[in-house]
């Protein structure tokens, strides 16, 4: 499948990434952390814990969560959500998988900064 490349920004290939791993990009927006499955989705979202700024990209990746490497919240890699009873969320970025090749929206951050 071939997706519009006007907006997205290539950020390397899938096999960057490890199974249940995380890769880290610099953004002029701050730092994006992009996860891969288990099963093979990817997601990102901003590199930072809403609760104490852990890195989220050094965390445990389980299903489609991570847990943070610094007091253990979990975030949902879907949503930024924390999950449980903590409270919190970060931004999500698009992610786009084209034939192993991953491309972000670097714009859907810009927006949500104005």
């Amino acid at each position: 499948m071939n997706w519009p490349k006007e907006g997205w920004h290539a950020i390397g290939d899938i096999s960057d990434i490890p199974l249940r791993g995380a890769r880290c990009v610099k953004t002029p927006q701050g730092k994006i952390a992009v996860f891969r499955t288990a099963e093979n989705e990817v997601f990102a979202i901003e590199d930072h814990c809403p609760h104490k700024g852990g890195p989220l990209s050094q965390g445990i990746v389980h299903g489609t969560a991570v847990t943070c490497p610094l007091h253990n919240w979990v975030i949902s890699l879907e949503t930024g959500k924390a999950l449980g009873a903590d409270q919190g969320e970060v931004r999500t970025i698009p992610v786009r998988n084209e034939d192993g090749a991953l491309f972000i929206a670097l714009e859907s951050l810009m927006m949500a900064a104005e």
